[in-house]
C-alpha cells in the first residue's frame, strides 16, 4: 500500500544530470593548453629539478584532460548526438589516447595534437548546443 501511495505519478526525462550549462569542452582545452605549455617549458630548461616538476605537472594536467573528456562523452553527449555525428565516439577515443600520449611525452607536438582533437570536439559541442 505504501509503495503505491509514494510511487511517482509521472516520469520526468532530462537530457543531462544537471542543467546543460555545466558542461563545456573549455575545461579540457584549458588543461590541454597547460600540458603543451609545460612541455614547451620543459624543452626550454635544462635544470633537472625543474624538468622533474614539469613532468609531474604535465602528467596531472593530462589526467584532468582525460577526466573532462570522459565527462563530456558520457554525461553530455546522448544518442541523438552520436547519430548526428557518427565520428564522435572515435573522436573521443582518439582524444583520450592523445591525452595519454601527451602525458607520456615531453614533445609539445603531442600537446598540440591533443588540442586539435579537443577543438573538433568543441566545434561539435557548440553545434549541438545551438540545435538544442
Amino acid at each position: 500500500m505504501f509503495s503505491r501511495l509514494f510511487a511517482p505519478r509521472a516520469t520526468a526525462h532530462a537530457h543531462c544530470d544537471l542543467p546543460c550549462g555545466v558542461y563545456d569542452p573549455a575545461q579540457a582545452r584549458i588543461e590541454a593548453e597547460s600540458v603543451k605549455a609545460t612541455q614547451e617549458k620543459y624543452q626550454a630548461n635544462e635544470d633537472p629539478h625543474f624538468r622533474a616538476r614539469a613532468i609531474v605537472i604535465k602528467e596531472e594536467r593530462a589526467e584532468l584532460v582525460k577526466h573532462h573528456l570522459s565527462v563530456l562523452h558520457t554525461d553530455y553527449f546522448k544518442a541523438p548526438h552520436f547519430e548526428a555525428y557518427p565520428q564522435l565516439h572515435d573522436l573521443f577515443n582518439r582524444a583520450g589516447k592523445a591525452a595519454s600520449a601527451a602525458k607520456a611525452s615531453t614533445d609539445p607536438a603531442t600537446g598540440q595534437a591533443l588540442l586539435d582533437l579537443i577543438a573538433e570536439i568543441d566545434r561539435i559541442f557548440w553545434e549541438t548546443k545551438k540545435a538544442a
